[in-house]
């Protein structure tokens, strides 16, 4: 694919990695995983390595692990 064809204002795909992402394919924006949203390269902070999804903000993030990790909901009785 040469710069010419790609689409480079629609769905970008990513690897997901520790504190930073690879671009797979070009694009300018992702897909939160939760809410459907478009979120802009340059606005996007949060993510999952290990589910390999996008957020569009901290507290979907978080909602996002508690429902994939419910043991997390529990607090320790010591």
């Amino acid at each position: 694919m040469n710069m010419f064809s790609s689409n480079r204002n629609g769905e970008a795909k990513l690897r997901y990695l520790d504190g930073d992402y690879q671009v797979l394919e070009p694009g300018s924006y992702v897909i939160c995983a939760v809410t459907g949203e478009k979120i802009e390269l340059d606005d996007l902070r949060y993510w999952s390595v290990a589910r390999q999804e996008a957020y569009v903000n901290g507290l979907i993030s978080y909602q996002r692990e508690l429902e994939a990790n419910p043991e997390l909901r529990q607090r320790s009785k010591s």
